[in-house]
């Protein structure tokens, strides 16, 4: 297997070298870049037999650096594994669990060893999404990706999938082989404060009460009026951590995608299920780059390699919002932890998808690192 990084700026032009042996490009960029489209041809031009997918992001990961005027990719050659790429249209946040379903039937079969998958970052529910894929490939099949971004925008998300991007798109990308190898980690380092309180009034994703209490009210109260004329993207800073609790182990954290100031409700990238509980998150940059060498700790692959490893990560926008200038410092501790023989590229995201750490089924995760390596055994 053998991983090429490349770049592309209207100013430097592509930074590439064409490769008609690739069988897959990835690439990320910023929303203005993908919109105007041109660059795709330059892309087909380059990779004429690959399969190529992408998304708008809220900042490149690429080697060890943050880019954040720069389209970065890879092109991907494999020495025996295929990939299968399948693309639909989603309707609305409604629409998350026909749309996964969709997908995960196009792309389930024999040799199937894992999904890269990658959405519209705001007209879904990124855990009904993950839930019909799973359901139609099986829980065993590893899915790993993201809702694409907008920085702190909000306003639209691209993913494109052998075509320009486009909005309300989201793709997936089976991997098949016997020699693949494929790894997957997750973590936060985000701490809990304030008291657990109750989802008492929820539908799908949309947070109406919590203990009773309009949830935008409260949240509102803990934010204070200056950080509250900000949001949704004020609330990147507060995530809440939600439980079932009949399986306090089974945690995930949710963040905000945006308001309902009149119905005083939230929505989130994903569920948030009555009777759960709910609880306040804060940050500190020391503990969120903890979590990120622990989730390429988990990620590293044992077995010997044939050429070239990829490592894609996939870290939320409000990580990278809280470390400012610093966030640098949770790609470096994650690539030294991976260590040597990884091809590094990633996105930050309006939510991560990767197995629970505790369940082992993909979910939808928000303000974690996660990392999913992908290589041929020697």
């Amino acid at each position: 297997m053998r991983v090429d990084r490349f770049s592309w700026t209207a100013a430097e032009g592509w930074r590439a070298r064409p490769d008609p042996a690739a069988d897959l490009v990835l690439y990320f960029g910023p929303r203005p870049i993908l919109e105007e489209g041109g660059f795709f041809a330059g892309l087909r031009a380059r990779y004429p037999n690959a399969r190529i997918a992408g998304c708008s992001s809220g900042g490149q990961i690429c080697g060890d650096d943050v880019e954040d005027d720069r389209l970065a990719g890879v092109a991907v050659a494999f020495d025996a594994a295929r990939v299968k790429l399948h693309a639909t249209r989603i309707a609305g946040a409604a629409d998350s669990r026909r749309c996964g379903g969709e997908i995960g039937e196009a792309l389930r079969g024999d040799g199937l060893a894992g999904v890269l998958l990658l959405s519209d970052g705001l007209n879904v529910n990124g855990s009904d999404l993950a839930a019909g894929l799973v359901e139609a490939v099986g829980a065993a099949v590893p899915v790993s990706g993201g809702l694409a971004g907008d920085g702190p925008h909000f306003s639209r998300t691209l993913v494109g999938a052998d075509a320009a991007p486009a909005e309300k798109r989201v793709a997936a990308i089976g991997f098949y082989g016997d020699r693949l190898r494929i790894g997957h980690g997750n973590a936060g380092g985000w701490s809990v404060f304030g008291p657990r309180r109750v989802m008492t009034k929820a539908q799908g994703n949309v947070l109406y009460e919590l203990n009773g209490e309009k949830a935008l009210d409260l949240y509102e109260r803990y934010l204070g009026p200056e950080d509250s004329k900000d949001l949704p993207g004020s609330a990147l800073l507060y995530p809440l951590r939600i439980g079932d609790p009949r399986h306090p182990d089974h945690d995930v954290v949710r963040t905000v995608l945006s308001i309902d100031r009149q119905a005083g409700s939230m929505t989130f990238a994903g569920n948030m299920p009555e009777g759960w509980s709910a609880q306040l998150m804060r940050g500190h940059p020391d503990r969120l780059v903890a979590g990120a060498s622990a989730a390429a700790q988990q990620a590293r692959l044992a077995d010997e390699m044939s050429g070239s490893a990829l490592a894609l990560m996939v870290s939320c926008i409000g990580r990278r919002l809280l470390m400012g200038q610093s966030v640098v410092g949770e790609v470096e501790a994650a690539s030294e932890a991976l260590g040597d023989g990884y091809q590094k590229l990633g996105f930050y995201s309006y939510g991560e998808i990767s197995p629970h750490r505790v369940t082992g089924r993909s979910v939808l995760h928000n303000q974690t690192m996660t990392v999913m390596t992908l290589a041929e055994a020697a």
